[in-house]
């Protein structure tokens, strides 16, 4: 059992439902209603969530009805924001789902964002683009904006020159275990106010997050594919290339064995390739010329690379945009050497016969590294590189991905720290409460263990990577 399955009876009453259902203006489903299953379904088909009942938020006095509904009866309450969140199965679980809950609004004057739980960042993308404005986004446009800043949230354009997320957020508008709702600064909570951001879900239910805009209108990025047969040579010459970039600038490097489906880019499909992401916020003359070096090594199969604006930063990384089944693992590494680089490769290059679809290894560094001017709980910011793997497929195939992913974290394992972001953390990691303290590390964990108590001493918040009270 891992730290974030919960105990509670299995079920509910149809009584007790139709209780629930009289205090909530959105749908209340038990388990083979109507509803049911879009309420629950999240976007990995290899982590479903199966709670005692669903609520469907459309405001904030849906979330207080239902936290206040779990407390009265003591179950666990389980969040699900866009589909994208991990969140264990539930079992047992009051799960609210805040999809509805997605209004995003923009001021411009004060180069603000204020979104709701359920908002994607997609949604982002185009009300701040509209003013020559951008937030510190990630790579896909569907992941939510909310559980994406909680757990820090890096950007692959913004993150190298502006830090985390995390460190931008303004306000965090919370219903916690008590059902009160309340607005977070760092002025009105100042401790709760550090945990919310870094610390995940593990005090209650964000309803809105409030966060700072950057006048970035355009950027000079997208990814270059490379023939597998080259990937020694690619993946050598882009680690040296990196240690070189400026802060600007930020690339990523990605090993993809791509199915013979319609779905993927014909030159990519059936095929192994190393992807090349890059992105630079510098004139696309001068970021050209930072490129020549990988630009050089042989030609590419395919070249995305333009100058972009930013509202279309959701191209960058061309991540699958529909729900698929797939096991995952990550780690942060505290170096990356050329021996590194080959223990990778003999893990997962062209004649490894991995079965992993996809590895990638992140360039940090830069802000991400710098500590915050309003301090906050974001773990794992002395690593230097992130890697990020995956096999997806049948559930009858993760057994083999979860054997190639051991491997592939234990060949590196000599430059792993133990000490990473919260949202690398997949449904494998974290699970134990000594690994999820060695995750945030021991003193930010026992601080976030402290406020839990204060906020939360029920642990009404457990459906997650959890942080137990004090």
């Amino acid at each position: 059992m891992t730290s974030y399955d919960t105990t509670g009876p299995a079920s509910l009453s149809s009584a007790e439902a139709a209780d629930l259902a009289t205090r909530i203006a959105g749908p209340v489903s038990l388990p083979g209603d109507d509803g049911y299953q879009a309420d629950c379904a999240t976007f990995n088909l290899m982590t479903p969530v199966r709670p005692a009942v669903a609520v469907g938020a459309t405001g904030v006095a849906d979330v207080r009805a239902a936290v206040r509904f779990a407390a009265g009866r003591d179950l666990p309450v389980a969040v699900l924001a866009t589909g994208h969140q991990v969140v264990g199965e539930a079992g047992g679980a009051v799960l609210i789902n805040l999809s509805r809950m997605d209004a995003v609004h923009v001021d411009p004057g004060r180069r603000l964002a204020r979104v709701e739980g359920g908002a994607r960042w997609h949604q982002v993308l185009d009300e701040a683009g509209e003013h020559g404005l951008a937030g510190v986004s990630g790579a896909s446009p569907t992941v939510g904006v909310v559980g994406y800043h909680l757990g820090g949230g890096h950007s692959p354009i913004l993150g190298r020159t502006h830090g985390y997320a995390a460190d931008h957020v303004q306000a965090v508008e919370i219903v916690t275990a008590d059902g009160a709702s309340r607005r977070v600064t760092a002025t009105s909570e100042p401790d709760l106010f550090w945990a919310l951001r870094g610390g995940k879900g593990n005090f209650g239910v964000v309803t809105a997050l409030e966060f700072s805009l950057f006048p970035v209108e355009r950027f000079y990025g997208g990814g270059l594919f490379f023939a597998g047969e080259h990937a020694a040579e690619v993946l050598r010459t882009w680690r040296e290339w990196t240690t070189g970039l400026p802060l600007e600038t930020t690339s990523s490097i990605a090993f993809l064995r791509r199915p013979p489906l319609p779905g993927v880019p014909e030159p990519l499909r059936g095929t192994f390739v190393v992807h090349v992401r890059f992105s630079s916020l510098l004139p696309a003359e001068e970021a050209g010329r930072l490129l020549a070096p990988m630009r050089a090594i042989a030609p590419p199969v395919l070249d995305t690379i333009a100058d972009t604006p930013y509202r279309m930063a959701r191209t960058l990384h061309m991540d699958p945009p529909r729900p698929a089944p797939w096991v995952e693992r990550s780690s942060a590494l505290r170096d990356f050497p050329g021996e590194a680089a080959d223990a990778l490769l003999r893990q997962i290059g062209p004649d490894s016969g991995t079965r992993l679809g996809f590895v990638e290894v992140r360039l940090l560094d830069g802000a991400l590294a710098r500590p915050p001017a309003v301090p906050n709980a974001v773990s794992g910011r002395n690593a230097r590189w992130a890697l990020i793997a995956s096999g997806a497929g049948a559930p009858d195939q993760a057994p083999v991905f979860r054997a190639q992913l051991a491997a592939l974290a234990g060949a590196l394992a000599p430059w792993t720290q133990d000490e990473m972001n919260a949202n690398l953390l997949t449904a494998s990691q974290g699970t134990t409460p000594d690994e999820l303290r060695a995750a945030y590390g021991r003193e930010r964990h026992d601080r976030l263990a402290a406020i839990k108590k204060r906020y939360d001493p029920r642990n009404l918040f457990r459906v997650n990577h959890n942080i137990a009270p004090a």
